[in-house]
């Protein structure tokens, strides 16, 4: 059985993704939670108690530390960590930062059960899986001026959300989302959040 912990703060996806993985025949679902913060230390207490390998499936957006942080500090813990990143917010800028921080595989939300248990299995093996259509958008995109943040706080104001939604979205207090948003207009040459955001969209950056 390839043992599977699993961090997300959104309680039914968290569970629903327990339950879907649990149904694989090899797969075994050994913990999930709801922060970075605890995954590190199961991960942490795994290793103190010498059990097998496991594979760490991280949402990418928690408050706290987020995905790509948490495989930072497992990573740190275990260098040979088996970690997937899955998400909703699949931008390009945030599938480089995975694979540099050395995850095994970066994944949509969206995907199928079994293309995901297919990554956890390849991920375990010692592979590497990256959905198809995300590397693509990678390549095309180019390098982002953007940090993460800035990406996320523009893609939350696309929609026109005020400053208080768009913290509320991105688990950011309002002075350090004015700050994104200034950052990511002044990088971008626009003169509003919106338009930033748009100019943004049309790069690929978010």
């Amino acid at each position: 059985m390839i043992p599977v912990l699993l961090a997300d703060d959104e309680t039914l996806v968290r569970a629903a993704l327990a339950t879907m993985l649990d149904l694989e025949d090899d797969i075994e679902v050994v913990a999930h939670v709801d922060s970075g913060a605890e995954l590190t230390r199961l991960w942490q207490r795994r290793i103190d108690g010498g059990e097998p390998p496991a594979v760490a499936l991280v949402d990418l957006q928690m408050p706290g530390r987020d995905g790509i942080e948490t495989a930072t500090d497992l990573l740190e813990i275990d260098r040979d960590a088996a970690i997937l990143v899955v998400t909703s917010h699949g931008r390009p800028g945030y599938l480089k930062r995975a694979l540099e921080a050395g995850v095994r595989g970066f994944l949509p939300k969206t995907t199928p059960a079994t293309t995901l248990a297919d990554a956890i299995r390849t991920a375990h093996d010692g592979g590497r899986y990256v959905d198809p259509q995300l590397a693509a958008e990678a390549i095309s995109a180019g390098d982002s001026l953007l940090t993460p943040r800035e990406a996320d706080v523009l893609e939350y104001a696309l929609d026109g959300a005020g400053i208080e939604q768009i913290a509320r979205r991105a688990h950011l207090s309002p002075g350090t989302t004015r700050n994104y948003l200034s950052s990511a207009m002044a990088k971008l040459g626009a003169s509003n959040r919106y338009e930033a955001a748009l100019k943004a969209r049309n790069l690929g950056w978010v």
